[in-house]
């Protein structure tokens, strides 16, 4: 079970994220299959109309997903987690961009990535790229930094 500090709690207890625990689970294995070059799977795990968000603007339909990331080069590691109710999450991440061909690291950058899951799939993914802090991509999700996944249940 996953767990982030309670709102308001003194005590700094924890609760279950207020948003389905699969929801987290859809992003992270986005991420994952990212991270493998997984193009199919990354597809498989988003809407059919999913809706992504960068520096170049907006595009929509998961056959784009497969091609920006043989174009990217893209891996991240996450360094923060925050989820809230209907599906919203945002993911704090030591982001690296890669030369397909040469395996030369072309650009590095902490960036922030807001993911809105309905269902068993990604329908929206926003990356805010180059911000020194997650506090606009929690913000466009109407989130805050008390949403942060700060622990695992049982680990």
């Amino acid at each position: 079970m996953i767990a982030g500090k309670r709102r308001g709690s003194a005590a700094g207890g924890f609760y279950a994220c207020p948003m389905s625990l699969g929801s987290l689970a859809v992003v992270e294995a986005w991420l994952d299959a990212v991270n493998r070059g997984n193009g199919r799977r990354v597809e498989d795990l988003s809407a059919e109309d999913v809706e992504i968000v960068g520096p170049r603007g907006i595009v929509r339909g998961r056959q784009v997903l497969s091609e920006w990331m043989t174009r990217a080069g893209f891996s991240a590691e996450v360094l923060h987690r925050y989820c809230g109710a209907g599906g919203r999450v945002v993911v704090e991440q030591d982001a690296r961009w890669v030369d397909q061909v040469t395996g030369a690291e072309q650009g590095r950058a902490v960036v922030a990535s807001q993911f809105l899951v309905e269902g068993t799939r990604v329908a929206r993914y926003a990356r805010y790229a180059r911000y020194d802090n997650v506090s606009v991509a929690l913000s466009a999700a109407g989130l805050d930094s008390s949403d942060e996944v700060t622990a695992r249940k049982g680990s």
